[in-house]
């Protein structure tokens, strides 16, 4: 279904809808559109609520889980807004976020849908599910010159490292880290400061009082931990091209990066377990 706006899509929400988990779906520009609302789907999103301006085709739009919504994506605030209006709109649901040209991957993704993953984490008794961005790049810029290519995408195998975050006063926040790698760290020059994390509270289930803050953390801090205090969580990755594509968008960058390949790069095999073999998310206690 198509909506004119957000408000039109929450009105339409106080009728019957499946009780998630939604996919919150930020279409930025026309890249890999399709081979996101692929990988969405065939994870198991009960409903893909995808926000894009309202020149932007996107395909698959008689589908009735997914609904397509007009929205300026590229304005200040977009996300936090989107998803403050939906915490309000639909308590007791399940949402995860992400870009076009971003894939998610939780360990056995393969084999194990996201109501699984979810209700696993439900009895863990978590109300978020950390994940890491993990940057994609083609192999090849001259022969790609816009950084995306999926036959022959690329990352980064080492190069990560993660600093126990503090608040305003000094102090170590519990289980919270600031997570940096990838070509946010390498190519660091040339992206904003705010913007060089790749740790991202992907999974956020609603209730009352929740709120994202505009730096994409949450209101309730218990929402920012890697993981609950008595043991290991499960994390999840996303593979996004992101990145690739800024630093290929942006005059200056363009101009002075010939290559995002380096020794640490590795070809993606677009596998959960290669993720888990490298560290790059982590079970918990699901086997």
């Amino acid at each position: 279904m198509h909506y004119p706006n957000l408000a039109a899509f929450v009105a339409n929400s106080r009728r019957p809808l499946t009780n998630g988990p939604f996919a919150l779906l930020l279409i930025e520009d026309a890249v890999e559109v399709d081979s996101t609302l692929a990988h969405l789907g065939k994870l198991g999103f009960s409903d893909i609520i995808a926000f894009c301006a309202n020149d932007i085709v996107v395909p698959g739009t008689d589908n009735t889980n997914l609904h397509r919504v007009d929205f300026d994506v590229a304005a200040d605030n977009a996300l936090p807004d989107i998803a403050n209006t939906l915490i309000k709109a639909l308590p007791d649901t399940w949402f995860y976020y992400c870009y076009n040209g971003e894939y998610l991957y939780y360990p056995f993704c393969e084999n194990r849908n996201v109501r699984e993953m979810l209700d696993f984490m439900q009895e863990e008794r978590r109300g978020s599910v950390m994940s890491y961005v993990v940057d994609l790049y083609a192999r090849d810029l001259t022969a790609n010159p816009t950084g995306v290519d999926r036959a022959t995408a690329c990352f980064d195998k080492s190069g990560y490292y993660a600093l126990a975050r503090k608040d305003a006063t000094g102090e170590t926040l519990d289980r919270q880290l600031d997570v940096a790698g990838g070509l946010r760290w390498r190519f660091e020059d040339h992206i904003p400061k705010d913007r060089q994390r790749t740790d991202r509270v992907s999974f956020f289930r609603a209730q009352p009082g929740l709120k994202m803050l505009p730096d994409r953390s949450f209101n309730i801090a218990e929402y920012n931990t890697y993981s609950c205090p008595w043991h290991n969580n499960l994390t999840a990755a996303v593979a996004s091209f992101r990145t690739a594509k800024a630093l290929r968008r942006n005059p200056g960058s363009r101009d002075v990066i010939n290559s995002f390949h380096w020794p640490q790069s590795v070809a993606f095999e677009w596998s959960s377990q290669q993720l888990l073999d490298l560290g790059m998310m982590e079970p918990g206690q699901w086997f």
